[in-house]
């Protein structure tokens, strides 16, 4: 069963809806789709946008990051979605998927964050950290024993958060663009 945790800072109307100052962390659901596809297809192109050529970044957005796929991603219980707001404004998403152990993790209970998109305009106002912690003790509070992911080398800054956050790059993971294209990533791990 999944918990949702409420931390001493936070509010909540809802057990699927978190409210801090000025951010509002919602759990996804179907009718969020549309959003989540917006908002997949911009993060990504900001921060890998410059991986691989056009051709092969629009082909994969255009395939990744559409309604249907979003509508069967929440069709199964074991993707948990979150959508920050800030100020009423769709600031970014999370994915996590808890007990999934990875190449390189030999941790059995262990969340893998598949993913922690916010928009750049979003960047400085706390909205990635926030959203980063509100997953780790979600995570926590599920009986897990770590959180692991996936990090584009080149994304300094993505790097340089989970770094700051406790993680350790244990392995790397070449991430397929396209057929004829591939993105190093570190596999980067953090306990509980």
């Amino acid at each position: 069963m999944l918990k949702l945790i409420i931390t001493p800072a936070m509010n909540t109307s809802s057990p699927d809806n978190i409210v801090s100052q000025m951010n509002v962390i919602v759990k996804a659901n179907e009718k969020d789709v549309q959003l989540l596809a917006e908002i997949g297809k911009r993060t990504f192109i900001e921060s890998h946008g410059n991986s691989a050529s056009a051709e092969d970044i629009n082909s994969y957005v255009d395939l990744t990051y559409t309604n249907d796929v979003f509508k069967k991603e929440l069709s199964d219980p074991k993707n948990i979605y979150h959508i920050i707001y800030h100020d009423d404004k769709a600031a970014g998403y999370s994915k996590i998927i808890l007990n999934n152990p990875g190449l390189h993790v030999s941790i059995q209970n262990i969340t893998k964050l598949e993913r922690l998109y916010v928009l750049r305009e979003f960047y400085g106002s706390g909205c990635g950290a926030e959203l980063f912690t509100f997953n780790v003790e979600l995570s926590r509070q599920n009986g897990q024993s770590g959180m692991w992911l996936f990090a584009w080398k080149e994304n300094e800054r993505a790097v340089k958060f989970y770094k700051k956050n406790g993680f350790n790059i244990i392995g790397s993971y070449d991430y397929k663009i396209s057929e004829t294209h591939s993105n190093p990533n570190h596999q980067m791990l953090l306990e509980y």
